[in-house]
């Protein structure tokens, strides 16, 4: 089972320790690029892939996405086919 596979079966539980890491990884393999949302975008980020935009917060002090970050990325991944 290749990573991806891996992070993708462990976000459909919608696991209350999923990392932005891995949330950035995960992202990276299904062909997203992070940038950073301008210079005074703070802690928020984008993940962009041919036009299409995943909004996201680093969550901050803790790793941890939130429980409603999990549910929007596995929302947006359904609307991608990728999941």
């Amino acid at each position: 089972m290749s990573k991806k596979e891996k992070l993708i079966k462990k976000l459909k539980t919608q696991p209350r320790d999923f990392t932005f890491n891995e949330a950035k990884t995960l992202l990276s393999l299904c062909g997203y690029i992070m940038k950073n949302l301008g210079k005074t975008s703070g802690s928020q980020v984008g993940f962009i892939k041919d036009k299409k935009v995943i909004h996201m917060h680093k969550p901050h002090p803790r790793k941890e996405l939130h429980t409603y970050q999990v549910k929007e990325l596995i929302n947006k991944l359904k609307q991608e086919d990728l999941l």
